[in-house]
């Protein structure tokens, strides 16, 4: 029989998710695992482990745009009382990015607000959820209020859920909310329009820049019909792209990504520029999606110290299965 792996076990803390105030504000504010030489005899296995699983997300040039684009359209919608503000799509295939870009975003922002309003630990600047399955629009207007931590009952309908919502974000200054995975609102369906409909009055009450996180919004029924030429008619649309690798300038930048990553690592027998030896073999494995790349280096890293190697090698990184569409996109190079 195997026996069950215990949080205690692998020093592991579980923490409360980022579509929760304090799940998200412990990510904004939570330092990564520190990093120590690889030799040192008071880093145990454990602690070695959990610092390779989390190695720090690098900025990329997809981050850099998106931060411009927000900052601009803060500005431009901070003497907006009324009306349609202006808001961005982050779109683009799965295991882009996407997500954590969104996050990082709002990271940034929120370090940022926090310097600008010294002592105001009552402030809530960013509001980062979730579109759940099949979303009503008093499914959607709860999320708001399950980051927030308002108690909702059953005897609360939707005007009073949205109306709360929304007088409790213009208090607590909220101005920036971020909403991922709103390619699942099927506007083709009743409830999806209902929910589409929410979101526009949402973003009419609450006096913030909106930041939505799709996978290719572009062919999703959010921008079909009357309601999808209002979005459309107010949202930029970024395309989070896959790396590329074509040109010299996309190869010195896939190159950085992962000299930085590889930089990270602590492992005690890994070769120094072992990984950007094999850029090119990353990127035709990962299809040049960051999130891909982030999971292939950070398992083998844990491979490596959980069976003692101690060092990442090309037979080590072809043996770690990836997501679906990394794989078949990546098939050729595993023959290689």
């Amino acid at each position: 029989m195997v026996s069950p792996i215990s949080n205690d076990a692998v020093g592991f803390a579980p923490l409360a998710p980022p579509t929760v105030w304090q799940g998200w504000d412990a990510f904004v504010h939570r330092a990564p695992a520190p990093a120590r030489d690889a030799d040192d005899p008071t880093w145990s296995q454990a602690e070695r482990e959990d610092y390779h699983s989390e190695l720090a997300v690098m900025r990329t040039p997809a981050m850099d745009s998106v931060f411009t684009a927000v900052r601009r359209l803060l500005l431009v919608n901070r003497r907006q009382q009324a009306g349609a503000r202006r808001g961005l799509i982050i779109s683009g295939p799965a295991t882009t990015g996407k997500t954590t870009t969104m996050m990082a975003l709002g990271r940034s922002f929120q370090l940022a607000d926090a310097r600008q309003h010294p002592g105001q630990d009552g402030r809530r600047p960013v509001l980062f959820i979730s579109v759940p399955p099949a979303a009503t629009p008093k499914m959607l207007v709860s999320e708001f209020a399950r980051f927030l931590g308002m108690p909702i009952t059953d005897r609360l309908n939707q005007t009073q859920i949205t109306g709360a919502v929304c007088d409790l974000l213009c208090e607590l200054g909220t101005q920036l909310v971020l909403i991922d995975d709103v390619h699942l609102l099927d506007t083709q369906r009743r409830a999806g329009a209902e929910t589409s409909d929410q979101l526009k009055y949402l973003g009419e009450r609450i006096p913030a820049t909106f930041v939505y996180s799709a996978i290719d919004v572009e062919t999703s029924s959010l921008l079909s019909g009357v309601r999808g030429a209002q979005i459309a008619g107010r949202f930029k649309i970024f395309r989070h792209r896959p790396l590329a690798y074509a040109t010299t300038q996309d190869q010195a930048v896939w190159d950085d990504l992962v000299r930085a990553v590889e930089d990270l690592l602590r492992l005690r027998a890994h070769r120094p520029g072992t990984l950007v030896k094999h850029a090119a073999y990353l990127h035709a494995r990962t299809a040049g999606r960051i999130g891909s790349l982030s999971h292939l280096i950070r398992e083998a890293a844990l491979v490596a110290i959980t069976e003692g190697t101690e060092r990442i090698t090309k037979q080590l990184l072809s043996e770690v299965e990836l997501d679906a569409a990394a794989e078949t996109q990546a098939r050729p190079a595993r023959r290689k």
